[in-house]
């Protein structure tokens, strides 16, 4: 079977310089390895995604030159197989709902902080707090009722011990060098959100869904997402799922290091091109020239 690469931009906002690279990482290894190329929105977030990003998505892929398979596939649209796979989870005891606020859960951090600091996961944020584990089943109904709104978590204690050791197989390199094989450590996030009471689902449990559904065999993007893959191989075992392999890159960043974001003017794909960049100079801008 020829191997499958994916490109999955969320349409909140226009494409910046470090969405071309990723693009055309993925288009080019898909040439080169007699591949395919899907494109997926990742368009869960229904508050800040608009079907004017999504057109200019595509215009954008189009005018570097990049060619895609079609149907593409929008989350939006297959919210049911997300929620089978939560179901999945739940049958196994893996899933509760947490009650706490954003503001609340800020609380609970600062009078823990009173001790030292609380833990924080990759990404900087920390760890959920809360004791929602503890509540009785009929605790938990009598919120649900109540139309309290809640987060559904994954139990990464029981999960860690029904997964064992896991790892991936790195093709690109991490952040700091990692490459071949490297053990995935998903308890360094916590209790991960895997749904919402009004979304379904979320990017960590839809992407290994997505990529499974569509076969996708290896998988292009940024060192931003390595540590991640750890809650994504996790999640793969506990659903059993296949494993692709990963290719991380580096990231684009502005002229203070930073990683780019969509607000990003000086580095979207539609402000260069108003100020006369070709596709060429795209290129040579994100150093494939």
């Amino acid at each position: 079977m020829p191997p499958v690469f994916r490109f999955a931009p969320s349409p909140n906002g226009l494409l910046h310089l470090g969405h071309a690279y990723s693009a055309l990482l993925n288009f080019e290894r898909a040439r080169e390895a007699g591949g395919r190329l899907l494109l997926r929105i990742e368009d869960i977030d229904m508050a800040r995604c608009r079907p004017e990003y999504e057109t200019a998505i595509y215009e954008d892929l189009a005018w570097l030159g990049i060619a895609w398979e079609t149907p593409v596939r929008r989350q939006s649209e297959h919210l049911i197989d997300y929620r089978a796979a939560l179901e999945r989870l739940s049958a196994l005891g893996l899933v509760y709902p947490a009650f706490e606020s954003r503001a609340e859960i800020a609380r609970l951090i600062a009078a823990r902080e009173v001790d030292g600091p609380w833990p924080r996961d990759p990404d900087g944020a920390p760890l959920y707090p809360g004791d929602a584990r503890s509540l009785s089943a009929d605790e938990r109904s009598q919120l649900i009722a109540s139309g309290a709104p809640y987060a559904l978590r994954l139990d990464m204690q029981a999960a860690c011990r029904r997964a064992a050791r896991l790892s991936w197989d790195e093709l690109g390199e991490g952040p700091d060098g990692e490459r071949g094989i490297v053990p995935a450590r998903p308890e360094a996030w916590g209790d991960v959100i895997l749904a919402r009471k009004e979304t379904p689902t979320s990017y960590h449990l839809s992407v290994v869904v997505d990529d499974a559904l569509q076969g996708v065999s290896e998988i292009v993007r940024g060192q931003d997402l390595f540590y991640a893959t750890s809650v994504h191989r996790l999640l793969q075992v506990l659903l059993g799922l296949p494993e692709p392999a990963y290719r991380h890159h580096r990231l684009i960043r502005d002229e203070a290091g930073r990683k780019l974001s969509k607000s990003s003017q000086s580095t979207g794909l539609r402000a260069l091109r108003a100020a006369g960049i070709t596709p060429a100079g795209i290129r040579q801008l994100v150093g494939l020239g």
